[in-house]
């Protein structure tokens, strides 16, 4: 790219359900682009804080920026002050993760931007979807506040990717007309789905929502978002996977226990040794994991974890309580006093239901 298009960075939107692939995508896109010589950052968006994906992001050496405390629609004056910061490092692309649960994109985010071309590129809005997760939420029985933020993203996607595709898994029979297929894992599709996304031929944020905003807020607060962050340890020094794995093992059986359904489960434990992460989309199934999974013992461990469930907020994190209690060792905040003993204070949990979105705008339609 030209120095007159480094100054104006494309900005790539990556939307799609909790558990979707978005940060996999992006960081594969990202290796892609490498490759070409071409300089890449992201931001990421949650409603809470300490963000898993954030983490491993910035661990590949990937210029990265936070919005939390909202959605990017909610929180759009941080979006813009998070773009405005990378800006400094000179990226050619800007990708942008969107929260799971989150739709109406298009007219609260995007089309603000349009305003902005002076500064920025739009590419089209890509909004994944999981095969197997878009059969289910389609379906006649789905849970209806989590068909309904489904299929309101697909509605305003101006470009629907598949993602997962090196699973034997096919997609739904009601799949959306052209949609692509892609697999961050292997890297099908991904090259194919940049050149198109900055080639400039297709339009971005061409379909706006009609969206019921009593029935969102009430989709929206039916999820559960927990972010736990603690320092373990171990009374006999063992690895990341080790810490990680019982723990994640325990929390599924007490969520299955209580009949709470798991969203997206996703956790990172870090240690001197070496870093693991997990992430599993649903009760009982097994988590995929990456890291050092052949990482000595360490004596500490930095665990993060961020839950999203269908349930009580209240039986959520007495479950996660009771999970860290089954921990045999030390367990309290994630940042040890100076001396480099343990802190007196407990691991650090914020556990919520989503507050009733409220954009800081919003263009229906085009000016």
């Amino acid at each position: 790219m030209s120095a007159a298009a480094a100054a104006k960075p494309w900005l790539v939107f990556v939307g799609g359900f909790l558990g979707a692939g978005k940060t996999a995508l992006i960081l594969a896109a990202g290796r892609e682009l490498e490759r070409r010589g071409i300089s890449s950052a992201t931001v990421m968006n949650d409603q809470g804080d300490a963000l898993v994906d954030a983490g491993l992001s910035a661990r590949q050496g990937r210029l990265t920026a936070e919005v939390t405390g909202g959605c990017f629609c909610c929180r759009f004056s941080a979006l813009l002050r998070a773009l405005e910061g990378l800006r400094a490092g000179a990226p050619e692309v800007i990708f942008a993760e969107p929260v799971g649960s989150c739709a109406d994109i298009s007219a609260t985010t995007l089309r603000p931007l349009l305003e902005l071309r002076d500064r920025y590129r739009l590419a089209p809005f890509t909004v994944l979807a999981d095969p197997r997760r878009a059969v289910e939420l389609l379906s006649p029985d789905a849970d209806p506040n989590l068909a309904f933020l489904f299929r309101k993203q697909i509605e305003e996607a101006d470009l629907v990717c598949y993602t997962k595709s090196d699973l034997s898994f096919a997609p739904p029979a009601q799949q959306v007309e052209n949609g692509r297929r892609l697999s961050a894992k292997t890297g099908q599709g991904v090259a194919a789905w940049l050149d198109e996304v900055l080639s400039g031929r297709l339009a971005a944020a061409e379909r706006v929502l009609e969206i019921d905003y009593a029935q969102y807020a009430r989709a929206e607060a039916a999820l559960v978002w927990l972010n736990l962050q603690a320092r373990i340890e171990p009374r006999v020094p063992c690895s990341p996977p080790l810490v990680l794995g019982p723990f994640l093992e325990q929390l599924d059986r007490g969520l299955t226990a209580e009949k709470i359904v798991i969203v997206h489960m996703k956790a990172i434990v870090d240690s001197p040794e070496g870093w693991v992460k997990a992430a599993q989309c649903a009760n009982g199934e097994p988590p995929e994991v990456e890291g050092d999974l052949a990482a000595s013992p360490a004596a500490r461990h930095d665990l993060l974890l961020n839950l999203r469930a269908l349930g009580s907020a209240a039986k959520i994190r007495a479950i996660v309580e009771r999970a860290l209690g089954a921990i045999e060792g030390v367990v309290t905040e994630p940042d040890g006093a100076p001396d480099g003993t343990a802190p007196d204070r407990g691991p650090r949990i914020r556990c919520f239901h989503p507050a009733a979105p409220r954009p800081e705008r919003r263009i229906a339609n085009p000016g």
